[in-house]
């Protein structure tokens, strides 16, 4: 089997991405390319006393070897970078990377792309419309359907709908969405987990469930026909569950990933369960892409404090769906 050629994108240049970056020198992993200002990480590498060489690369030059050296695909950022302050004219520097990322991977000339924090507060202030990672990436890749999955330490939850206002939830929730997003997470965790008969649970939207139908009719009239229509060609599948007590280890024993409908009531719970070694996993991309559990923590940007665990999680969760990928398809 080949060996895997990671991207690696730094991310919010005034956060801790450049950070975790410089901090992968101290650790054995497969050879990496990062995407980033090396100017930035140089400076931030002498910042945290972090002692690692740099190296220009370019898809001409070969995969590299090893990390001893660590090798940037470098992008010139307009401002220079300041440890915790944000620059929105180096917001288009940031969305560059991952399009250099992305037209690696569709060219076949890498494997798997993990993204760094980004800060989608200093993207807007640049006049860029953007509402996340999994939205642009889909939209670079031409992909109208993909769906966010969290995990870590044996939970993986995913979400009907992801970077909206709670106000706009409900009318996010319809019976074609809800079965694409199913359908989109009963492959991924075919394709890149390696579950044959997935075992998924579904989240109702209101309290509990809708209180048959005096708390909201949405589990009575979308979701539960919805779940009614794959039980019967064969799924593994129930719902709709009350959030608050489908959370609980006696209903997540036996259940591979449950689908969540909104942001907020899928990730507190995995966010408390596994914070700084979860791992956000785009599905349906024709692309592999993970990424950290976490924000840019600017508060934390060159302090030294900032954890490196869940980029190393989200490194080893690419590798593991690249290899998982070769083997279903040889």
């Amino acid at each position: 089997m080949s060996r895997l050629r990671l991207l690696l994108s730094v991310g919010e240049p005034a956060g801790i991405g450049p950070d975790l970056c410089v901090s992968l020198a101290q650790h054995m992993l497969p050879p990496l390319v990062l995407i980033g200002d090396i100017d930035c990480l140089r400076h931030r590498a002498i910042q945290l006393g972090i002692p690692v060489a740099f190296a220009p690369w370019s898809p001409e030059q070969g995969w590299p070897e090893n990390n001893q050296t660590l090798s940037v695909w470098p992008i010139t950022l307009p401002h220079s970078c300041r440890a915790g302050q944000l620059d929105p004219a180096n917001a288009p520097a940031v969305l560059e990377g991952l399009d250099r990322a992305v037209s690696l991977l569709q060219a076949g000339l890498a494997d798997a792309l993990v993204t760094g924090p980004i800060h989608k507060g200093v993207i807007n202030d640049a006049g860029i419309a953007f509402s996340g990672h999994t939205e642009y990436l889909a939209a670079r890749c031409g992909q109208g359907e993909v769906l966010m999955l969290l995990a870590g330490r044996g939970l993986r939850v995913a979400l009907a709908t992801t970077h909206l206002p709670l106000r706009d939830v409900a009318a996010a929730i319809n019976a074609t969405d809800l079965e694409r997003s199913l359908r989109l997470l009963q492959q991924g965790l075919r394709q890149d987990f390696g579950l044959a008969e997935p075992r998924i649970r579904v989240t109702g939207l209101n309290p509990h469930a809708g209180e048959g139908g005096h708390l909201g009719r949405e589990e009575i009239d979308i979701i539960a026909p919805v779940i009614g229509k794959l039980q019967g060609e064969g799924w593994a599948i129930t719902g709709p569950w009350p959030a608050d007590t489908l959370f609980t280890p006696r209903f997540l024993e036996d259940t591979d990933a449950v689908l969540a409908m909104y942001h907020d009531q899928g990730l507190p719970v995995l966010k408390y369960h596994a914070f700084g070694e979860a791992v956000n996993i785009t599905l349906g991309l024709p692309i592999v892409r993970t990424s950290v559990d976490h924000g840019t923590a600017l508060d934390l940007a060159g302090s030294g404090r900032a954890e490196i665990h869940s980029l190393l999680h989200a490194i080893q969760a690419a590798a593991e769906i690249v290899r998982q990928r070769r083997l279903s398809s040889s």
